[in-house]
Order: C-alpha cells, then structure tokens, then sequence
C-alpha cells in the first residue's frame, strides 16, 4: 500500500476510478451469461452500496468539509450547507433535464425503443459524473491534508461505488439486449457509461488542489450528490423485489464504511 500513498493524487484517483469502470463493465458482461439477474441478489446490492455510499458522504466527505471550514476561519457550517445543497440539486436538474429531453422525442415504435435505450445510458452517465468527482475530491483532500480526510476513506468511497456500479453496468447491458441489440453491443454501451468517472475523477483532484479555498464547498457538494444518487436511484430501486433484503444490506454496507473509516482512519 506504501507505493500507492506516494503516488500524485491524480493518479490515485484515476486508479481508483479505472476500477469502478471495470465494475461497471464486469457487471455488463453479465449479458454474455444471463437474460437476467436476480432482483433480490441486485437489490440487496443496491441496498449495501447505498449504505456505503451514505456513511462514505458523511465520514469522508462531509464531515471533513465541516472540520476544514472552521480551520480555514469560515462559518463551519455555512459552505458545506450550500455545497451540499448544490450537489443534490445538480443530481435532480440533470436527471429532470434529461427527462424532458427524451420527452420531447417524437413518438412511435422505434422512438419508443431509442428513447429507452438512451435513457438507460444516459441516466447512468449522468449520475456517474458526481461518483467520479467525489473520489477525486476526496483524494485530493487527502493530498492537502484536510483534517478528517484519510485514504482508508477514500478507499472505500471508490469500493462502495465500485460495488454499485456492478449493477448499473447490468441495468443497462440486459434490456438493451431485450431492445434487440446484440451481445457486444450492449457490453459496449453498459461499459461505455462507467468511462466518465475517472475523468471526473481527475478534475475533482486538479479543483481541490488548485482552489483550497473551496474545499469544503467542493467535498459536501459531493457527498450532497451521492447522497442524491442514493436516494432517488439505489434506494427506491432496492425495495422493489424484498424490503427486507434491501434494508439489511443498507445496515450492513454502513455499518462495515462506519467501521473501516474510523478503526482503519
């Protein structure tokens, strides 16, 4: 682990991300072996990676925003209320611009199909974007000595996202094949959604470490966007099939980020 600290933290971030987007691509594999998945198997998944992805936006990037606003001489609260805000908002305004878009298509059998297949794609890209951005901000903040901010947390942001994105790269691989494209064509496209993490990624490290100032802002509106992700897309889609399945997973995955972020931090 000692090469990877001492790594730039650009690097470590890409790194990180490059293994989200191979999550994502191993889960659109799943098209060369199954029509479908188990629900109850995906759900429990989403269930758990929304309770990382929660305990992740508080211990890894919201409270760190706090601790460092009162360093930097701010009201502790007042950036990382309005970062965290922004985030979710931007999560919302893309998916509802999204909506709109496709709304507007003209209708008919093939629109109807081409209207779904990029639906699918786009809302998983779209809602990667803020995933890629929170680890590079949260190893950019590592970088710069942010108190609260420790790689074990970093770390596991991109494990608990990577967990997610399994299923993502399914839901996009498996009804584009039952949209009648064929086998490569839906891993390409389910992979293909996963791509813009790391380059978000890169971003989220090059804006912490060129703007400090900012850094509060920059880490709660991350955790507002995953907070966003998980609550209008992990959540809801995990209670579908067994609530209960769904909710032991959600305790599971934040109670293991909870547990590794403080023992481990």
């Amino acid at each position: 682990m000692a090469w990877f600290e001492n790594l730039n933290p650009a690097i470590q971030a890409l790194i990180a991300t490059i293994f989200t987007w191979g999550i994502t691509a191993l889960g659109s594999l799943t098209v060369y072996f199954f029509k479908n998945v188990n629900q109850k198997v995906l759900n429990t998944i989403l269930g758990f990676s929304a309770g990382v992805m929660i305990a992740a936006s508080f211990w890894s990037l919201l409270s760190p925003a706090i601790d460092l606003s009162a360093e930097l001489g701010y009201i502790p609260w007042l950036l990382p209320a309005l970062g965290f805000a922004i985030g979710a908002l931007f999560v919302l305004f893309s998916d509802k611009f999204l909506d709109k878009v496709l709304r507007n298509r003209k209708e008919g059998r093939n629109a109807v199909s081409l209207k779904k297949s990029i639906l699918l794609i786009s809302a998983i890209t779209i809602h990667n974007i803020p995933e890629g951005m929170a680890i590079g901000v949260a190893f950019g903040g590592l970088a710069t000595g942010t108190p609260g901010m420790t790689l074990i947390g970093a770390l596991m942001l991109a494990i608990g996202i990577g967990i997610q994105n399994f299923p993502e790269g399914a839901a996009v691989s498996l009804p584009l094949r039952k949209e009648g494209f064929s086998r490569f064509k839906s891993f390409m496209f389910g992979q293909v959604s996963g791509i813009v993490e790391p380059i978000s990624a890169v971003i989220g490290v090059l804006l912490v470490l060129t703007v400090r100032s900012i850094l509060p802002f920059l880490l709660a509106f991350a955790a507002g966007a995953m907070i966003a992700v998980a609550a209008r897309e992990l959540l809801p889609e995990s209670i579908q099939e067994n609530k209960n399945l769904a909710t032991i997973g959600l305790i599971a995955g934040f109670a293991i980020m909870m547990i590794l972020d403080i023992a481990l931090g």
